[in-house]
């Protein structure tokens, strides 16, 4: 049987551009993506998250769902699960 934790999704490397990579938990990456959210123009979200209607709520999809999001021509943010144990 697998074990849970090969699941578990606790922490995030967050890759974003003109940034060095950072260690998030899953509160502080939803927090991010909230205020990226909230700046972004409502067209440029893709179609999936524009039926959302909560900011918290598009988070949260996002986490779940995907690994990046768009944020215009040379932009970037990316995130990934990864395991801080030994």
């Amino acid at each position: 049987m697998p074990d849970p934790l090969m699941y578990a999704e606790d922490y995030f490397v967050v890759l974003e551009t003109n940034q060095p990579e950072q260690f998030l938990t899953v509160s502080e990456l939803l927090e991010k993506l909230k205020l990226v959210l909230q700046n972004l123009s409502f067209g440029d979200l893709p179609p999936d998250v524009q039926k959302i209607e909560a900011v918290q709520d598009r988070a949260k999809y996002l986490i779940d769902t995907s690994c990046e999001l768009d944020l215009g021509p040379g932009k970037y943010l990316q995130w990934y699960a990864v395991r801080l144990e030994k």
